[in-house]
C-alpha cells in the first residue's frame, strides 16, 4: 500500500528510478500523473497472471464457496464479520 501522490513526486524528482504497479489507489481510475511518467510501468492486475497463480486463485474460490455453503465463514472473506 502506497501513497500514489508521494510516489509520483519521488518519481518526478528522480528519488526513485522507476516503479511498476499492478493495483492503484482509486481503482478503476488511474492517477493521470502516473500515466504521464516515462519511468512507470502500469499493468492492472497482471501480477497474478501466471498459470500457477490462477490455479491457486481458483482453488481458493472453491474452498471459500464450499465453506460458505456449509454454513461457515469463508477463510478469505473481505467484509470481515459483516456476513
Amino acid at each position: 500500500v502506497i501513497d500514489e501522490n508521494a510516489l509520483t513526486r519521488m518519481l518526478e524528482a528522480g528519488d526513485i528510478a522507476g516503479a511498476g504497479l499492478d493495483v492503484f489507489e482509486h481503482e478503476p481510475a488511474v492517477n493521470p500523473k502516473l500515466l504521464a511518467l516515462d519511468n512507470t510501468v502500469l499493468l492492472p492486475h497482471l501480477g497474478s497472471a501466471t498459470v500457477e497463480g490462477r490455479v491457486d486463485m481458483g482453488e481458493k474460490v472453491l474452498i471459500n464457496i464450499k465453506t460458505f455453503v456449509d454454513g461457515h465463514k469463508p477463510p478469505d472473506r473481505v467484509l470481515g464479520d459483516a456476513f
